[in-house]
């Protein structure tokens, strides 16, 4: 019961934090070691695939038109070998190109990262620069560009700056808006675009760890696999949902002080531990 319970405890914070700008990589090395949680199956590559597909499953389900309309358009596209004359065809076009940075440089420096940069000084150190860089770009921000204008040098960009995010506690989407917003987007629509530029990477994230998965499940395992993937998709789409209709009208200042909250709880826990 009690592995139950952190898989889905863990699974809700996967969920939230992974599309909330706050770091999930931040919330999910801390967490468990403030609730003093150290299971096996938790710290397992299995696991954390299991969260990566809830929130592969979540992203999918809320953009789900938008999901087929880039999978058509791409296909399209690649048919006809002609991506410009086609608003959908482009748009894809440029979604892909903007993951190539991130997939390339993950693949590359995954192992790298998690066994180098998983310490609580860089956690804390990249909650407090990605906040600090977020605040300023809701300084500067004009907000008057639509993506149906995206273009492919900020395409490249935006993906460019999803590839830093290999850095634990940079947050995916906090760098990807922030990146949005310094290029002249709209906050929904550089929200939107982050949240459409994660679905290939999180499903080739998934589909890359799930190769080196040797051995199968053990049974008493299921149950908080599966908790944990629900807790994931449920929690994630609820953040995803939420997120959207906040940025319409409000700033990213609430989730800028929320990272230096936690960057300070991250070192009050440097010097307990």
């Amino acid at each position: 019961m009690g592995s139950a319970i952190e898989g889905i405890i863990l699974g809700m914070v996967q969920g939230l934090t992974e599309f909330l700008p706050i770091s999930s990589t931040a919330h999910l090395v801390i967490i468990p070691r403030l609730l003093g949680w150290d299971s096996a199956l938790l710290n397992s590559l299995t696991f954390d695939v299991a969260l990566h597909l809830g929130t592969l499953l979540a992203v999918v389900s809320y953009f789900f038109k938008d999901t087929l309309d880039l999978i058509s358009g791409f296909v399209r596209g690649l048919l006809k070998w002609n991506f410009s004359a086609d608003d959908k065809a482009r748009f894809a076009l440029l979604v892909f190109l903007g993951t190539i940075p991130a997939g390339v440089l993950g693949v590359l420096f995954d192992k790298w990262v998690e066994t180098k940069f998983r310490t609580p000084a860089i956690l804390a150190a990249a909650m407090i620069v990605i906040g600090i860089l977020m605040w300023y770009a809701e300084k500067i921000a004009g907000q008057t560009k639509k993506t149906d204008k995206l273009t492919l040098k900020d395409a490249l960009i935006v993906g460019f700056s999803q590839a830093l995010a290999l850095v634990p506690g940079t947050s995916r989407s906090g760098i990807t808006i922030s990146s949005g917003l310094l290029l002249g987007y709209r906050r929904e629509d550089a929200a939107r675009f982050s949240f459409l530029l994660s679905i290939p990477i999180i499903a080739g994230a998934a589909i890359f760890k799930l190769r080196t998965l040797t051995h199968g499940i053990p049974h008493a395992d299921l149950a908080p696999l599966i908790l944990g993937t629900l807790s994931s998709a449920i929690f994630g789409f609820l953040a995803i949902k939420y997120f959207m209709r906040f940025v319409q009208r409000h700033t990213l200042s609430a989730f800028v002080w929320y990272r230096f909250f936690f960057a300070a709880i991250i070192i009050i826990f440097m010097f307990i531990i």
